[in-house]
């Protein structure tokens, strides 16, 4: 089956729809340094991303029916709006210099002023920017002109989202001040944090817009959910074994964070007293250099961690692929998302 619409399409206009969205938006205020604050976050949201959820959305509603239109492609849209909004955020928590190979925007903030206070502005003002994108992903999905209960049902959906998601984010800062997460903690934080705010809801979302069926919602969840927890154990592993060059941000960072990922739980789970006693010691410490982290990508490779984590992915996958092929979608949208569900969880990048 050939999909008609490739990422190579969709994207851009998706990303005409935030340009044209975002014109409307201009700073109230005449101030320089509010527009130059605008000018980052608009570049920000402009300037990078693979657009993976609004694509999935337009799928969840080409999957129930929906024809090709410029409403879906909004409430598309819409998403990317919120996911910016959450990556500034997640930076800020995370301390993170670099994201998408730039500055973040509280990094960027912070170097539009001098003095002792500027990074602490830059981190304020990034949450208020980063706020500003959430607000304003619920104002572009509210102007999508779709049946009113077809909206609130997808609505609905999007409020389910983002609830989840920040939840997913609260586990994923307390699995860093509780020692040894297991394997299935880590794999609680992932599935709210990012399986079901990745695939599922964006599925579900562009699904209710064109009224599907509960078995279709429903299908959309069994496909979604593995493929998300499959997309995020990739993203772990690229973030402990990939390069910045590959990935946009520092290969350090998850290391130095003592991000709790499905990885480090399965190492702690088979490590030696010896290799235990190195984690502890070098896991989420911020002195850690490139000696060390290659000493812990050494432990995650003897452990076995790595190969579980690989032997997950894999599984995951055919899950979801064998969800979709049972599952009441459209032709079109059946092949598009078996190519998504290659393409997230083999990822280089």
């Amino acid at each position: 089956m050939t999909v008609s619409i490739t990422p190579d399409l969709l994207a851009p206009r998706i990303d005409d729809r935030l340009a044209g969205f975002l014109e409307g938006w201009r700073p109230p205020v005449a101030d320089p340094d509010v527009a130059a604050a605008y000018e980052l976050l608009v570049g920000f949201i402009l300037g990078g991303g693979k657009r993976i959820r609004p694509q999935l959305c337009y799928w969840g509603w080409r999957g129930a029916g929906g024809e090709d239109c410029d409403e879906i492609i909004s409430a598309a849209a819409a998403l990317e709006l919120c996911h910016a909004g959450l990556l500034i955020h997640d930076d800020i928590m995370d301390g993170s210099e670099l994201r998408r190979g730039q500055a973040t925007i509280h990094k960027s903030l912070a170097r539009l002023h001098e003095g002792p206070g500027a990074e602490a502005f830059g981190q304020a003002g990034g949450i208020l920017l980063g706020t500003l994108s959430l607000s304003w992903s619920d104002a572009l999905l509210s102007s999508c002109d779709v049946d009113p209960v077809r909206l609130r049902a997808a609505h609905r959906v999007f409020d389910a989202m983002r609830t989840e998601v920040i939840s997913g984010q609260y586990l994923d800062m307390l699995a860093q001040l509780r020692a040894g997460a297991s394997v299935e903690q880590a794999l609680t934080t992932i599935r709210f944090k990012t399986a079901k705010y990745t695939v599922e809801r964006p599925l579900q979302i562009g699904g209710a817009l064109a009224g599907a069926e509960p078995d279709l919602l429903r299908a959309y969840t069994r496909f979604g959910v593995p493929l998300g927890e499959a997309f995020q154990l990739r993203d772990d592993v690229l973030g402990t074994f990939g390069s910045s060059g590959e990935t946009g941000k520092s290969a350090l960072d998850d290391l130095r964070d003592g991000k709790h990922t499905v990885l480090v739980a399965h190492a702690l789970a088979r490590a030696t007293p010896q290799q235990l006693a190195y984690l502890a010691a070098w896991h989420g410490n911020p002195a850690l250099g490139e000696e060390q982290a290659a000493e812990l990508r050494l432990i995650l490779l003897e452990t076995g961690a790595l190969a579980e984590v690989e032997s997950m992915i894999d599984a995951r996958v055919r899950q979801a692929v064998e969800a979709l092929d049972t599952a009441p979608v459209a032709p079109d949208a059946r092949a598009a998302l078996t190519l998504f569900a290659a393409r997230l969880a083999h990822r280089d990048s």
